[in-house]
């Protein structure tokens, strides 16, 4: 008999779907569920699972942002063949300054590694995940306050790419979600709303594939179970489906300005979680 039933696995697929890109906090709902709703064990699954989950919505980015891949895939290889040659064109095309960009983006995440333990360690501090959340609330509802900005691919500054990383390294805490602060970040530093949520989604490949690289030999050592794996790829095609889904709700709700709700969301889920703690 499985383990991991059909709907549980669909149920999964779900909530992964919908918490890695909507800027509600996945790692901060998961804190909450565990440590105040007693759902003792809500992120115990099979590890060779939570990582197929990651890799389904990794699939969905692909999916939503595949011109944009396909062509710094190419660029890349022209700019060896450039290097190799001498020969850079002047301008640098976009495609290959993004890739550059989102390098640069993801190095402030090296910074949280020799911390790692210690940040996935503030799950357990429920004052903490409240106030993150809170936190994430303020950053949303500034966001949409924020000046329109005109920055694409093509004027983005290395300095407004780090400064977008180093969001994405701070949202490595529970309560702070990624997408919500690189894409508040982005508006800050006056990228055009739909590059900074193209950026946001296309700077995660790197980190989710990371993440996943580092979780995969843990998993293999863990044990996989090859007769569950046709219920872990039902999950995987729900994360897939339904993450596609969310990354084009949340272009058309950045493009229009329209964090509010999600702001609002975040204040009232963040507000709850401190006031039963302290009950607690």
């Amino acid at each position: 008999m499985s383990i991991l039933s059909l709907l549980s696995s669909i149920l999964l697929g779900l909530i992964q779907g919908v918490a890695e890109f909507l800027p509600i906090s996945s790692s901060g709902h998961l804190a909450i569920a565990e440590h105040l709703l007693d759902m003792s064990g809500a992120s115990d699954i099979p590890e060779f699972f939570d990582v197929l989950l990651h890799l389904g919505t990794l699939l969905a980015v692909f999916a939503a942002y595949w011109s944009d891949i396909r062509d710094m895939v190419l660029e890349f290889f022209r700019g060896v063949s450039d290097l190799v040659h001498r020969t850079t064109p002047t301008p640098v095309p976009p495609a290959r300054r993004l890739i550059l960009l989102i390098i640069v983006g993801t190095l402030p995440l090296l910074i949280v590694l020799p911390v790692k333990d210690l940040v996935e360690g503030l799950a357990d501090n429920m004052y903490f995940v409240a106030g993150a959340l809170i936190v994430t609330g303020f950053l949303l509802f500034a966001s949409d306050r924020v000046k329109k900005g005109r920055k694409t691919e093509k004027t983005a500054t290395i300095l407004d790419v780090l400064l977008v990383g180093v969001g994405q390294a701070i949202a490595t805490c529970p309560g702070i979600s990624r997408s919500g602060t690189t894409i508040t970040a982005g508006c800050f530093v006056g990228f055009e709303r739909k590059f900074a949520v193209r950026f946001s989604f296309l700077l995660s490949i790197p980190a989710v594939l990371g993440a996943n690289i580092l979780s995969l030999k843990d998993a293999v050592e863990a044990g996989i179970n090859w007769g569950d794996v046709p219920v872990y790829l039902v999950g995987v095609a729900v994360s897939a489906l339904v993450g596609y889904a969310c990354i084009r709700l949340l272009k058309m709700i950045a493009d229009k300005g329209k964090f509010g709700f999600f702001a609002y969301y975040c204040w009232i889920v963040g507000t709850i979680t401190l006031v039963l703690t302290i009950i607690q």
